[in-house]
């Protein structure tokens, strides 16, 4: 009995010594474990089946355990999304041109594109046709430019495509507070290529090709720091705003697509013209010829952008949408420089999220309220450090004693004297716009004008830095319309140095392909 006690007393002590061995190893693992964690290099990799989920909650963000399938934090700020896709498009603008050339230029010959059946497409653009308020029946004009756009230009569709998940949910909203049709906001691909900066040959400008007049009529101001044509927000609501007036005028959408490119005079004159008909299709031949080739480019986008899947579009995403970003009405002088260096956001990225600033400085006026968007992490660390903000960027401006450039609100309209060498071609460009436009305001009928003729003119640029800069150039003796490029110099960063000229003028104006730049380069930057 004794004997058997004893036996079950070494048992118990036994496993006793075992639990407690056990103990001390768990205590031991798990303190490795910590140790390990708060030691771990960037080559190692910790796998743990039950890790203790008290002490896993407190890891600090270094120790953090990511498998390869994860992004580093180091590959996370805004520079790769830049790379990836916004720097690109910041910087180029062939989108918009290769869009425009498309309209002007388009054939509308047959198309042979096999992965589109015609009867397949006809009952797609039924589909639509029931859909929407447009008239998206099938037409032959229509199916070639459809076939077109899929044969030759899929990559710059996939680059809109892109885009459009940035610009899109912000129009949307803009476009319901009026009661417009949702699929208007596949316009802004055909006027602008969602190019905020766009400029046509013509003068007009931003994501909705606003003309100078029009845009003022809207309560777009432009001036030197500022052209409200491009930006997002307002320029949507005047766009909004504008489709529709015109609206009440046609009671047609296909109409008011149409006057909206040629203007409500010529669509009046085409009605007349074709005996009194209201239906597109009709009225087309009797519409200038870019007009005549626009609306079959918003119904091809329409078509191409609701039909996307099923031609295996494959559209980037980014990594930055609208409503992801937050606006902070701005209390005092503040440059893009300044805030990037604050909060941390690239200033590609404070440019393309704020295109209306046109020399990367947003201003101080009374009675004006202007705005800067930004991500919303920064925009919150922003509004907790305001006034830090304001003193630091004061501060560096006094200690750089930086010359910051006149602010100048562009007039409505100015009484201009002709003087001796001028000629239409001149003073439209000096103001930054048309000789047509020129030859309209005044009754002008050929290209004749007379020393000291007054003319009456809109102008789209600053005035005031119109002159200084010409007045200035000439005292020098230097050519002012000849650029030499620096080292760190980019097109885009160029075009800021001089008001009105974008990246398209100059690319187009020196006949570049590409947006690479030397130090010493020689650019003109003026047409003539």
């Amino acid at each position: 009995m004794l004997k058997r006690r004893y036996l079950m007393l070494l048992l118990l002590a036994g496993m006793s010594t075992l639990a407690q061995e056990k103990k001390e190893n768990e205590r031991v693992e798990k303190a490795n474990f910590r140790v390990q964690i708060f030691q771990k290099s960037d080559d190692t990799e910790i796998k743990l089946a039950k890790p203790d989920p008290e002490f896993r909650d407190k890891l600090p963000i270094s120790a953090a355990i990511r498998d390869s399938s994860k992004v580093k934090l180091e590959d996370l700020p805004q520079a790769k999304t830049l790379d990836s896709l916004w720097k690109l498009e910041l910087t180029n603008s062939d989108l918009f041109e290769e869009m425009q050339k498309s309209i002007q230029e388009q054939d509308y010959e047959d198309v042979v594109y096999k992965e589109l059946p015609t009867d397949t497409l006809k009952a797609r653009l039924a589909k639509l046709n029931a859909r929407t308020p447009f008239n998206v029946e099938y037409n032959p004009i229509l199916e070639s430019v459809i076939k077109s756009y899929l044969k030759r230009n899929k990559k710059g569709m996939e680059r809109l495509m892109a885009l459009s998940s940035y610009y899109f949910p912000m129009f949307e909203q803009e476009l319901d507070k009026y009661d417009i049709p949702l699929e208007i906001k596949y316009l802004a691909i055909v006027e602008s290529a969602l190019n905020p900066k766009a400029k046509s040959r013509v003068g007009a400008t931003g994501l909705w090709q606003f003309m100078f007049t029009t845009g003022k009529m809207h309560g777009l101001d432009v001036s030197s720091y500022v052209d409200e044509r491009m930006d997002p927000e307002r320029s949507t609501e005047a766009a909004a705003q504008y489709l529709a007036s015109l609206y009440k005028v046609f009671g047609d959408w296909d109409l008011v697509l149409a006057s909206y490119n040629s203007g409500p005079g010529n669509v009046s004159k085409a009605i007349r013209r074709s005996g009194g008909s209201n239906d597109y299709w009709h009225l087309r031949r009797y519409l200038p010829r870019e007009t005549a080739g626009y609306v079959p480019a918003f119904l091809a986008t329409l078509y191409l952008f609701e039909y996307a899947d099923e031609h295996n579009f494959q559209p980037k995403n980014p990594d930055v949408v609208y409503f992801e970003t937050d606006t902070i009405q701005v209390k005092q002088l503040l440059t893009f420089d300044q805030i990037s260096k604050v909060t941390g956001v690239e200033k590609e990225m404070l440019q393309f999220l704020n295109p209306a600033f046109k020399l990367d400085i947003i201003p101080f006026v009374e009675d004006e309220k202007y705005s800067l968007r930004l991500p919303k992490p920064a925009s919150g660390k922003f509004v907790s450090n305001e006034s830090a903000i304001y003193d630091f960027a004061e501060n560096q401006i006094v200690e750089e004693k930086k010359e910051l450039p006149k602010y100048v609100e562009t007039k409505d309209r100015i009484r201009y004297k002709v003087k001796r060498g001028d000629y239409l071609g001149k003073i439209a460009e000096r103001y930054g716009v048309g000789v047509s436009s020129l030859r309209r305001w005044n009754n002008i009928r050929g290209n004749n004008i007379r020393v000291g003729q007054y003319l009456t003119i809109y102008p789209s640029k600053p005035v005031d830095v119109v002159s200084s800069t010409s007045s200035s150039g000439s005292s020098k003796g230097s050519d002012s319309r000849i650029y030499t490029v620096k080292q760190g110099d980019s097109l885009w960063s160029i075009s800021k140095k001089f008001p009105g000229v974008s990246v398209q003028n100059l690319r187009s104006w020196n006949d570049m392909n590409t947006n690479s730049l030397k130090p010493g380069m020689k650019l003109k930057v003026s047409k003539s």
